[in-house]
Formats: structure tokens, C-alpha cells, sequence
């Protein structure tokens, strides 16, 4: 499971080194594998081995073809996504149009979300997913009600 948050550098050909302690974790896993690198809502780059994105495909292909949320999910995980393959250095590219889009130069935030990573703009993280949405009472409740 991929857990935790680390600082790192998108270079100017778009690259990002994964962090050492996210790429333990996908050697030990998944051995070499390919990555489909994608995004919903084009703020952030969402990092997928292809073998878990391969498990949310598998659910997609359970619904209906014509379903409306199939269909925009794949839409705009079509329009920002690309598989990439490592290279020797263990960097991966993230799509120009994506990397754009999100604002990933330079410093970046990558964090671990069970099965995938998110790539974020630092500041924007801060902003939009910190201080703009603070954990609250509620928040608390709703996380009892699942046991956790």
C-alpha cells in the first residue's frame, strides 16, 4: 500500500523520479511494470502500476457501455492519460498536456493513495486539499461509522 507523502522535482522535460520510498515499494510489488498516468479533473497526476489500473478497467467493463459516469470517467481519463515506462534512472513522464494543466514544474508533492500515487503542484495541494477542506467534527463521525 502506498502511504505517506514525499517532496520532489518534475524536471523541464517533465520527468518526475519517484520517490525512493514509493519506488521500493512498486519494485518489491510489481517488479518493472508500465504505468498509466491519467487524471480526472486535469489538478493532479494520478500515478497507476498497470496492474491496478488494469483492476478499475475490469470493474468499468462490468457496467454499461452507455453509461453517463463510465463514459465521462473514461473521457477525461482518456483525454489526460498515457502508459509510460520507467526509464534507466527510474523517472517516468507525465504527459505535457496533464503537466501543463496541473502546474507539476519543479517542486512537486507526491502522495500515496493505497493503490496509486497523486502527483500535485505543492501549492496547490496546500491550498486546495489542506486549508481549504479542513478535517472537521463531522469528518471524525463519518470516519467512526466505517470503523476506523
Amino acid at each position: 500500500m502506498f502511504r505517506g507523502s514525499y517532496t520532489a522535482r518534475v524536471d523541464e522535460k517533465g520527468r518526475l523520479k519517484i520517490p525512493a520510498g514509493f519506488k521500493r515499494l512498486l519494485d518489491e510489488k510489481y517488479g518493472e511494470t508500465d504505468f498509466y498516468i491519467t487524471s480526472q479533473t486535469g489538478r493532479q497526476a494520478k500515478i497507476y502500476p498497470m496492474k491496478e489500473w488494469e483492476r478499475i478497467e475490469a470493474m468499468l467493463m462490468e457496467k454499461p457501455s452507455m453509461d453517463p459516469t463510465k463514459q465521462k470517467f473514461l473521457d477525461r481519463s482518456n483525454h489526460y492519460g498515457q502508459v509510460q515506462q520507467p526509464d534507466a534512472q527510474g523517472r517516468i513522464l507525465i504527459h505535457p498536456l496533464l503537466r501543463t494543466e496541473a502546474e507539476l514544474v519543479g517542486e512537486v508533492k507526491v502522495c500515496g493513495y493505497l493503490t496509486y500515487l497523486e502527483v500535485w503542484n505543492a501549492e496547490t495541494f496546500l491550498r486546495t486539499r489542506i486549508e481549504e477542506r479542513p478535517y472537521t467534527e463531522e469528518d471524525e463521525e463519518a470516519m467512526a461509522r466505517l470503523g476506523i
